[in-house]
């Protein structure tokens, strides 16, 4: 780990004390600086708030004490990503002119280890685990290692004492957190797809959105890399009028963009058939496009195709995400919790030729599913849906002429009522097309929840 001074006697506030906070709150204090954690909920009995009062920070909750910053000067107010711009601490902090900024500014500022970082609408976790693997297995023959941080669950915080000059981090980054950054410098950035109807109730506009995802590679420059969508043609605009590093561009079906989707094979624009389509276990077209961008990342770095082979040919899916959780009386069985979004669903249906028990629903935030027609009308033979979306979605799905339209209350009842839908040779396949929070903390906690519901199934 790098000894930077930036934060050596520094009057920090760290705003939120979750998993990514508690981490740059330890990594803050070993770069000496001066510590003031808050969080709105009460963290009397919280272990990681007193563990980090014995080392002598100053652990303010149950409220949010704007007028701190009245009384004295703070040189950083560092946020936990999800907590909005509108919150009072932040919009007090933005007033006194103190830089507002996210872990992964101070982690990456630190690390010994190069990085690469990516980000997306969709699609951005399996792209890290893709690429943290293909990576691993090129640098493990030499005993050196890839480290898979960030928005993926582990704070880069965590990792960059222990990762060296040899290793390497893949770090999956969310819009949330690219609004806190200034000056992360990935040898790689990568921008898997930008999707509208994303994140709109943070970001406010679609505009505003793109410019965070395009912080990924503000401060590039041409010794870098940049790996971006061909297909997106008015993303890829935006894109190059952005970046000073150096475009390697990626397609579904354009032989024209460097690597690209084969009729057999993923391929790159000289006709290198780098692997067999068939060969790869992950389903869909869009794991597909994931795969061509690890691919396009890990082949920068120096990886081999047998480096791609070996893991592309193996991997089963990052948990949650169309992740395979077993086949019951001849049906298979997927999770796709973290499809939090219609554009999500529109990517995790079509991935199955034989007919679909589809469970959504979630939270309501005021989108239609128009958009999701004709996928049902194509792929959905049976439909369950549950939460505050059952109505709309159910709309859609009358609309795509859906035979069987089931509406519970609970993913709990949902479960069983999509098995006896469902015959043998069918997928049942939990896609939510909305957010968690009506009913569940994270899509986590949801997906987590929908396999145990899956295994409590009993047959019938």
């Amino acid at each position: 780990m790098k000894h930077v001074k930036t934060y050596e006697d520094k009057n920090v506030l760290v705003l939120g004390l979750g998993k990514s906070g508690f981490a740059v709150s330890e990594l803050l204090l070993k770069l000496g600086a001066k510590l003031t954690l808050n969080d709105k909920k009460d963290l009397s009995d919280n272990e990681h708030a007193q563990e980090l009062e014995k080392k002598g920070v100053r652990v303010i909750s149950g409220h949010h004490p704007v007028d701190l910053f009245d009384k004295e000067k703070f040189d950083y107010l560092v946020k936990n990503p999800g907590i909005p711009y509108e919150n009072p601490m932040v919009q007090k902090a933005q007033e006194k002119n103190v830089p507002v900024i996210t872990e992964p500014e101070v982690a990456l500022s630190v690390s010994e280890a190069p990085y690469v970082c990516v980000t997306g609408s969709n699609g951005k976790t399996t792209t890290v685990m893709l690429t943290q693997r293909i990576m691993d297995h090129y640098l493990s023959k030499d005993g050196h290692h890839a480290y898979a941080v960030g928005n993926i669950g582990v704070p880069i915080s965590e990792v960059v004492e222990k990762a060296t000059d040899k290793d390497l981090l893949v770090v999956e980054i969310s819009s949330f957190q690219l609004m806190g950054v200034t000056d992360i410098k990935p040898k790689v950035a990568a921008i898997v797809d930008i999707y509208n109807n994303v994140h709109l109730d943070y970001h406010k506009t679609f505009d505003n959105y793109v410019a965070a995802k395009l912080r990924v590679t503000q401060s590039q420059d041409s010794s870098d890399f940049f790996v971006a969508n061909f297909d997106q043609k008015d993303i890829f605009a935006k894109e190059k009028a952005a970046t000073k590093a150096k475009i390697i561009t990626f397609s579904e079906t354009d032989p024209k963009a460097d690597y690209y989707i084969g009729k057999e094979y993923l391929e790159s624009h000289d006709d290198h058939k780098i692997m067999k389509k068939s060969e790869i276990k992950i389903p869909g077209i869009h794991n597909e496009q994931n795969s061509l961008v690890a691919i396009a990342i890990s082949k920068i770095l120096g990886a081999s195709d047998e480096d791609i082979q070996s893991v592309l040919s193996t991997f089963s899916g990052a948990k949650h995400r169309l992740q395979y959780v077993k086949t019951y009386n001849g049906r298979k069985i997927y999770n796709d919790s973290k499809s939090t979004n219609i554009e999500a669903a529109s990517v995790a249906i079509p991935s199955f030729e034989q007919p679909q028990v589809l469970i959504a629903g979630g939270l309501d935030r005021g989108f239609m599913f128009d958009d999701l027609v004709p996928l049902f009308k194509k792929h959905v033979k049976a439909i369950v849906l549950y939460g505050e979306t059952k109505y709309l979605l159910a709309d859609a799905a009358r609309k795509a002429a859906i035979k069987d339209i089931v509406i519970v209350n609970t993913l709990q009842e949902a479960v069983p009522k999509a098995y006896e839908l469902s015959d043998e040779g069918d997928v049942i396949l939990f896609s939510p097309a909305c957010a968690s929070w009506d009913q569940f903390n994270t899509f986590e906690q949801r997906g987590d929840f929908f396999v145990k519901f899956i295994e409590e199934l009993k047959t019938k």
